[in-house]
Order: structure tokens, then C-alpha cells, then sequence
């Protein structure tokens, strides 16, 4: 706090005056003389011995090394000093590692302790990037006479815990360690996310959602600390607290995790790639080209022919079978909108559901849409966890199938399109379900979980048999050939989603899937990437290689 004694107030016994009696008008007129000040220092003394020349003109003194100091000018600060050296290293260093947005200090009132001795109390205000509002108190001596006076420069003047050979720094709270499933450190950038330097606190990604188990509570994300200035060691913690944060534990597999990663080594678009356990919903890998955004967990996109899995357990929900005739045409007309395949193929006739799937012919499930009710796709959608809210343990997109508007809406969605939105992890999902017969919903940090999204409807036996052979012809026959040969019996759909007004439209490149002999569910995303056969194909069959050795 600083010390201030009202005019009159008492004065050492050596040093008191006597004083003729005071009128009230002069007491009005000093009352109001004593409120004119400016910012931060008043140009009268406010103690009993304002009328001592000695300690007016010491304090003035003062107030030109509080103000270059103040300003952060050490080197002036310096030479009002009687070490010129010693004062500008130590005020340079404690601004340089403190670095405060605003530096505000102020005086008291000061007193002679001899002749040609003066003390005047200061105090310092600092505002400190991820510290708040730091405040201290201290003491200035200052020898001379009459009008010529220099600041004695002591370590403890610039801070009273201090002793030579140390100055003030800020500590960031130590961080506790994001993991992996495995214990060790997290790599995954775009997961993970970035502490600020500045701050020190946590900005994006789990750093920022698990800050405050990170860094052990709440409050400011750095301290004010006494170090050594050789070592920079730590010997005396000034402000806040040495909590311990807890370490954020998710159930990524690091070796997943290095397959994805390792499989958009080199991919110029951006990309996602995203692999859950089916068994669990234990999310495996997340990967995202380039870091920054977590497009494999937020990313709001039209699913394409990936969502035919979806379309298809409606199909098959209403009785549809496998083997049933599926013709194929070129075109396929809604209200005049034209419905095309791919490179407008067709398939022979006598081609089956399984065919159509396998080949990801468009025109058969847009005219399939009659078979369904209006409802039926988003109804479908609910027993692959879709339409409700995931409890993950991070932020996600958790997919959305509205009812359609029109008939032109219900045929797009058939495919994919229209108003139907997906992320790479609701696809993967997707595929995971197709696996277990049963939705999981995907975790990312048990701990964390507090209520997992159960599925309000449940597919079919007979359905989730039919899924599994028709994503195994995919791969055997049909558009997902870029997995041909790679061990484990891979399961997939390809996917084309068209985006944006261009003519002809630009497309995302999809495949989701997984393995026949492994817990292991996957979804690849290529934005503007092309074909989900040719261009997302060879990316997952690259991933899944890593894996199978």
C-alpha cells in the first residue's frame, strides 16, 4: 500500500516544528492544494514534511528514474542511479522477462533519516500477460544536497524479495501431459491443439478443453517468480500456486495413429483420416492434412455414396434383399432434375442390389426412393447413432439427416446429398456399426464421458449380414479395388459427394470401411479430392497396409 499521511499528521519528534496557529481558510485552501496532482505523482509532498526542501527535491529526483523506468528505458533509469551498470541490467532484465503491458508507479510521501538522506516508499502496478495485475511495494533511498541528488541503486529497491543476483521472471504453470493409450505423450497436432506462448493457457484442441485439469485449477496461467539470473533457477514464487495438473488420457494407438498419419504424408489436398475400434468405440487415430483444423472430427460435409450404407439398411429394412434386381440406368429424371452415375455408367441388366451397391450406381437409388417413407432415412440414420448428441470428450460434428423438403431433396439424400452432413469420424462410425452389428459411440477421453449417445432404433440381423457382404463385394468387385489384395478382409464404400455451384460440380473424395479380422473401423476424406474410388482408395489402402505389415 502507499504511505501517505495527511498535512498535520505526525512528524518525527528530532524534526517537528512548531507552527503558528492555522485559520480555516487556510486549511481549505491547503485541502484543496493537496488534491492537484497528476498521474501518478503529486509534485507536493503528502507527509508532515512537505515544506523540507531536501525531501521535495529527492522525490522529484526519484520521479524522473520511476519514470524512465516506467517507460521502460533502463538505460536512462540507469544514470539517475549511483551504479549506473548494476540498475540498467537488472530493470532491463526484470522488464524483458516480465514484459508487461502497462507499467504504472506511484510514490508516497518521503522522510529524511539524516541530512542528505532521504527514503521514499513507491509502489509498482503491472499488468502481466497470463499473470493479471501484479502489485508490489518498496523503498528508495537517495543521497545528496540541496538540489543535487542521486538514487542509491539496491537490488532490493527494484523489489523487496529480492537479493543481488537474482530478478523477477514468470513461470507458466506446469502443463501435465496429453496421452496416448498407450501412456506416452500425444503427437497429433491438430488434436492436441496450441497453448498460447503469451498466456499460457491452452487456445484449441484438448489443451484448450482440459486446460484447467492441465494446469491444476483455475486462475492465472502464470506466476511471478524470484530466479536466479545465472541459472534460472526458481527460489521464491510470488504469486500464485504450484498446483499439479493431471494428465488428459485419450485411446488413440499410437500405431494406428502413425499409419494415418503416415498415409497423408504427401497428400497435397486436405485430408482426414479417422479409425475407431467397433468392439468399443475407442477412437484409434485421428488425423487431419494440414494441422489446424480438426476436419476429421468437426468437419461438416455431404457424405456422397458413403451414405449409401445408410440408404441401403432401408432398402433392407423393408424387406429388399441383396439379390434382388437393381437396374442401373444412365439418367434417372426427378421433377427434371437429371440424376447421373459416374462417367454416366450403366450396369447390364440383371444387375442385383449387391451390384448396384458394389458399383455405386446413383440412378438406382434415387429411383428407389418411392420404397421409402420420408422419414425413413433419417429413422434409419438413428440406429447408426446419427441425429443425436455424442458425449466424446472433445468437440464433434455428430451428423445430420433432415426430413426432406421435396421429392427432388429425398432423391439427393438417397445419395448423400441434398441437406444430409457428415464428418469423417460420424462415417467412420458408420462403418464401425456395419462391423459390430450395433452402434458404439465413439470416445476420445473415457474420464470425460459422462452419458454415451445410445441409438434410438437397431438395425436387423438379417440387415447387418446383408451390409457386410455387400461392402466385402465393394472391395471385390466393385469401386473399391484400391483395396484388392491387402490382407485382413477389408469391408468398403467409396463415396463422390458433389459441393458448391460450379459447372461441373467440384467433389469430395470419400471411402470408409474396415477390417474382417481386426477391430478396426476407418474413414478417409480428400476435400476437392476427385473420385472416392481413384482418389481416396489408394490413401486408405496405404493405411491399412501400414497396419497389416
Amino acid at each position: 500500500m502507499t504511505h501517505s499521511r495527511s498535512h498535520g499528521d505526525y512528524a518525527p519528534p528530532h524534526r517537528r516544528r512548531r507552527r503558528g496557529r492555522m485559520t480555516f481558510s487556510t486549511i481549505a485552501a491547503l485541502a484543496i492544494t493537496a488534491g492537484i496532482a497528476y498521474w501518478g505523482y503529486s509534485t507536493l509532498a503528502t507527509d508532515g514534511e512537505a515544506d523540507d526542501p531536501q525531501v521535495v527535491n529527492a522525490t522529484k529526483e526519484l520521479r524522473k528514474f520511476l519514470d524512465a523506468w516506467e517507460a521502460g528505458d533502463a538505460r536512462l533509469a540507469g544514470q539517475l542511479t549511483d551504479t549506473p551498470d548494476n540498475a540498467e541490467s537488472l530493470i532491463t532484465s526484470v522488464m524483458t522477462n516480465l514484459k508487461p503491458s502497462k507499467t504504472e508507479i506511484t510514490t508516497g510521501g518521503g522522510d529524511r533519516k539524516a541530512e542528505g538522506e532521504v527514503e521514499v516508499p513507491f509502489t509498482v502496478r503491472m499488468d502481466l500477460p497470463g499473470a493479471g495485475k501484479y502489485t508490489w511495494e518498496s523503498r528508495a533511498s537517495l543521497r545528496g544536497d540541496d538540489d543535487r541528488w542521486k538514487v542509491e541503486f539496491r537490488t532490493q529497491m527494484v523489489h523487496p524479495q529480492m537479493v543481488p543476483g537474482q530478478t523477477l521472471a514468470l513461470k507458466s504453470r506446469e502443463r501435465a501431459a496429453i496421452l496416448d493409450a498407450r501412456g506416452r505423450e500425444l503427437q497429433a497436432a491438430s488434436l492436441v491443439g496450441v497453448v498460447d506462448a503469451a498466456t499460457g493457457k491452452g487456445v484449441s484442441g484438448l489443451q484448450a478443453r482440459y486446460d484447467r485439469q492441465l494446469t491444476g485449477g483455475t486462475g492465472a496461467a502464470k506466476s511471478v517468480v524470484v530466479v536466479d539470473r545465472q541459472s534460472g533457477r526458481v527460489v521464491k514464487q510470488l504469486t500464485g500456486t504450484a498446483a499439479k495438473g493431471e494428465p488428459v488420457r485419450t485411446t488413440i494407438d499410437p500405431e494406428v495413429q502413425q499409419a494415418a498419419a503416415d498415409a497423408l504424408d504427401g497428400v497435397e489436398k486436405n485430408a482426414a483420416i479417422v479409425a475407431v475400434d467397433p468392439s468399443t468405440g475407442n477412437i484409434l487415430a485421428v488425423a487431419n492434412r494440414p494441422a489446424g483444423m480438426n476436419r476429421a472430427l468437426e468437419g461438416r460435409y455431404p457424405p456422397g455414396s458413403t451414405f449409401k450404407v445408410v440408404t441401403a439398411a432401408a432398402l433392407l429394412e423393408q424387406g429388399m434383399g441383396p439379390s434382388d434386381r437393381a437396374d442401373c440406368p444412365k439418367f434417372a429424371y426427378v421433377n427434371g432434375q437429371r440424376f447421373e452415375n459416374q462417367d454416366q455408367f450403366v450396369l447390364p441388366a440383371g444387375s442385383t442390389f449387391r451390384d448396384s451397391f458394389a458399383h455405386s450406381c446413383n440412378t438406382f437409388f434415387v429411383n428407389s426412393r418411392d420404397r421409402l417413407s420420408d422419414t425413413a432415412l433419417r429413422d434409419t440414420a438413428a440406429a447408426f447413432g446419427v441425429g443425436g448428441t455424442w458425449d466424446v470428450g472433445t468437440v464433434t460434428y455428430d451428423g445430420s439427416v433432415p426430413v426432406p423438403d421435396n421429392d427432388n431433396h429425398k432423391a439427393a439424400s438417397t445419395i448423400g446429398q441434398a441437406r444430409v452432413q457428415m464428418s469423417p469420424l460420424v462415417m467412420a462410425s458408420i462403418a464401425a456399426t456395419v462391423k459390430e452389428g450395433a452402434f458404439k459411440q465413439p470416445v476420445l477421453v473415457p474420464e470425460a464421458v459422462k452419458e454415451r449417445h445410445e441409438a434410438t432404433a437397431r438395425l436387423d440381423a438379417g440387415t447387418v449380414e446383408a451390409l457386410r457382404s455387400m461392402m466385402r463385394a465393394t472391395v471385390t468387385e466393385g469401386a473399391g479395388e484400391a483395396l484388392r489384395g491387402i490382407p485382413g478382409e477389408p469391408h468398403a464404400k467409396t463415396g463422390t459427394a458433389e459441393f458448391g455451384t460450379e459447372t461441373p460440380p467440384r467433389t469430395h473424395a470419400w471411402m470408409i470401411g474396415y477390417q474382417g479380422d481386426r477391430n478396426l473401423a476407418w474413414s478417409v476424406l480428400l476435400e476437392d479430392g476427385g473420385s472416392g474410388g481413384s482418389d481416396a482408395g489408394p490413401i486408405a489402402a496405404k493405411f491399412l497396409r501400414s497396419l497389416t505389415g
